[in-house]
């Protein structure tokens, strides 16, 4: 049986910790740039140039074949004009979701600055050139890895990983433009990017831009 006084005390630990203890950033919502992805450049700009960890990290959301959410931090591999652009196997539990519902969401979360972007849209596969090249830009290691297919599948004997790892690696270094051809560079379209900046009084701003056949709308939202 679970013990009240156990729970009590951990939600008043969590309660204590601190959050917003840096000086956070101004955000102005009424000078912003007409298009989302000149705003979150630089937001990412100013997130390098104060060497926050990980800045181009982000979590991907997706759902599975029974309509479950699902959840995982990936590494943005480009912004432009026709979306936000990530990386993964098609056979895994992402790409395999993502073949079934082809929408997802992307969050980015900045601590130091108190930000946070959050993204959903349509999710679709690149070119096999543009995979490719991507594929070919990974550490031997990782493409090594890829070219097993066996991500997020059971591991009874962490010998047998290593053994089949070893001789993927010997073909990786032997064929080094060998690409798998199941890694894919998705690109997600989104039509809500919202900008979420925390102030100490709780009082934060948020700003969302909404795709419309005419272009971009901004809205102010309720914190």
């Amino acid at each position: 049986m679970d013990d009240p006084d156990h729970g009590a005390a951990v939600r008043a630990w969590l309660r204590d910790i601190e959050v917003f203890a840096e000086p956070l950033p101004e955000f102005d919502p009424q000078q912003v740039p007409a298009d989302p992805t000149t705003l979150f450049l630089s937001w990412l700009s100013q997130a390098v140039r104060d060497g926050l960890r990980d800045p181009h990290a982000m979590t991907l959301s997706t759902v599975d074949e029974s309509g479950d959410p699902d959840a995982r931090v990936l590494i943005l591999k480009g912004v432009d004009a026709s979306g936000w652009q990530f990386a993964g196997h098609g056979f895994s539990p992402k790409g395999r979701q993502l073949a079934v519902h082809s929408r997802a969401a992307l969050t980015f979360y900045w601590p130091e600055h108190g930000r946070q972007v959050r993204l959903r849209g349509a999710v679709a596969g690149g070119s096999a050139q543009d995979s490719a090249a991507d594929f070919l830009g990974r550490s031997t290691t990782a493409r090594a890895e890829s070219l097993l297919g066996r991500q997020s599948q059971y591991l009874a004997d962490a010998a047998e990983r290593d053994q089949a790892l070893e001789k993927s690696l010997a073909l990786v270094e032997s064929e080094p433009t060998l690409v798998d051809s199941a890694w894919t560079l998705y690109t997600l379209a989104p039509t809500e990017v919202e900008f979420w900046q925390a102030a100490r009084s709780r009082i934060h701003t948020r700003l969302r831009y909404e795709r419309t056949p005419q272009g971009w709308e901004r809205f102010r939202l309720w914190s």
